[in-house]
This record gives structure tokens, sequence and C-alpha cells, in this order.
């Protein structure tokens, strides 16, 4: 792909991983104490965009911590110095 061409298809890389982010949104909302269920289709009009913000913000930092740990050799979730 050249640069500047942008991605044609906006789908996800992997489409097999959506319900395991889905249900990471709904934990870390859940951890929240923010008011969703899994299962309401996505519909979050009653949340503030800080607070749906603030769940993308957490999915990027776990995820970025896994992966963290996934090349260091660590075992994810272990918390060793990641976070």
């Amino acid at each position: 792909m050249a640069l500047g061409s942008g991605r044609k298809n906006k789908g996800q890389l992997i489409p097999q991983a959506h319900k395991a982010l889905d249900d990471m949104k709904y934990e870390i909302a859940t951890e929240m104490g923010l008011p969703v269920f899994q299962g309401s289709e996505d519909y979050w009009g009653n949340i503030t965009t800080r607070d749906a913000g603030a769940v993308g913000g957490h999915m990027v930092r776990k995820m970025v911590a896994y992966s963290q740990a996934m090349m260091s050799g660590q075992e994810p979730g272990s918390n060793n110095n990641l976070g």
C-alpha cells in the first residue's frame, strides 16, 4: 500500500477478534460502573462522550500491555512492570 493511500477496507484487520474486543469493552465499562450491558446493540447514547472515550483508552492500555508482555516473553496479565 502506498503511503497516504489509506485503507480501502475500513473493516477490522482480524474479524475474529470482534467478540473478544466487545467482551473487553463491556468488562471495562462494568469495572468503571457505567450502566451498559452486553447485548445492548452498542447503543451508548446515555453515556457521556468522556466516559465512552475512557473505556476506549482503557482498552488501548490493556492491549499495549498485552503486546509488550508478549514481545518481552512474559506471561500476559502477570503485571510484571506493565501498566
